[in-house]
């Protein structure tokens, strides 16, 4: 497993081949023996294999070609709706439509999908997170139509890859780790931590492409930018806000 982990890449080319029932299965039960909060398993897992479906998905996905292409496309959801119904039936009123109880299913469904992930990989299979989820929660809640105390959280596309990449570089550890305490980042630390990725040709050629001076400005002016992010943390709020997490 910890060779699978070291060797993880994000597959975006699959094949068109099945992945068996049984494949599946023990990919999801696999997802089911995450760590979760008090053993609540406060997710749900859904899986979609329908073209038609998918079809849809992919237009809520940004009409990223790999949600058409991998033959499994499972979205987690943190929820609460199941917990809560069971909790009545058994005269015991729940007191979960909070922020700390959507973090808390949020957590778990996390959780879930690391170990699908690192399952489906386990088995040959390819897999890529999709961050749209979250951009697009509230159409995803009609799409699925979810209930109350349910909200989609991330979303795996699965399958054989069609493609062979290299590992996706990362930060230095020592950038990352801290000894018994926080410790804050120097100017001289961040470069230092910075440096390797900055270097990469691919970072070169980007800036060049983008005509931008340094690698930190790709992500600020055309990955992630205020505008956006404030746009859809508003979206998001508003969803986790009509799920009743928020009452």
């Amino acid at each position: 497993m910890l060779k699978t982990i070291l060797e993880h890449r994000s597959i975006r080319k699959y094949k068109s081949t099945r992945v068996s029932e049984e494949t599946l299965n023990q990919i999801l039960v696999a997802g089911s023996r995450a760590s979760t909060t008090g053993n609540m398993q406060l997710y749900s897992i859904i899986v979609t294999r329908d073209e038609e479906k998918k079809k849809k998905l992919w237009e809520l996905h940004f009409k990223q070609s790999m949600v058409l292409e991998a033959p499994l496309v499972i979205t987690v959801c943190a929820d609460f709706n199941r917990f809560n119904k069971w909790c009545k039936l058994r005269n015991s009123e729940p007191g979960y439509d909070n922020y700390l109880s959507f973090f808390t299913a949020a957590i778990d469904a996390l959780l879930v999908a690391q170990n699908i992930a690192l399952a489906a990989e386990s088995c040959g299979l390819g897999i890529c997170y999709l961050g749209t989820t979250t951009y697009m929660a509230n159409q995803l809640i009609e799409f699925f139509n979810c209930p109350e105390s349910v909200m989609p959280i991330t979303t795996l596309v699965i399958g054989y890859p069609d493609e062979t990449t290299d590992l996706t570089d990362r930060l230095p550890t020592k950038g990352l780790v801290h000894d018994e305490e926080y410790h804050d980042y120097s100017e001289e630390s961040i470069n230092d931590i910075y440096a390797e990725k900055e270097a990469l040709p691919e970072t070169v050629e980007l800036l060049k492409l983008n005509e931008l001076e340094n690698l930190a400005q790709i992500f600020v002016q055309k990955r992630y930018t205020k505008k956006d992010n404030e746009y859809f943390s508003e979206q998001f709020l508003n969803a986790i806000k009509k799920q009743g997490f928020l009452k």
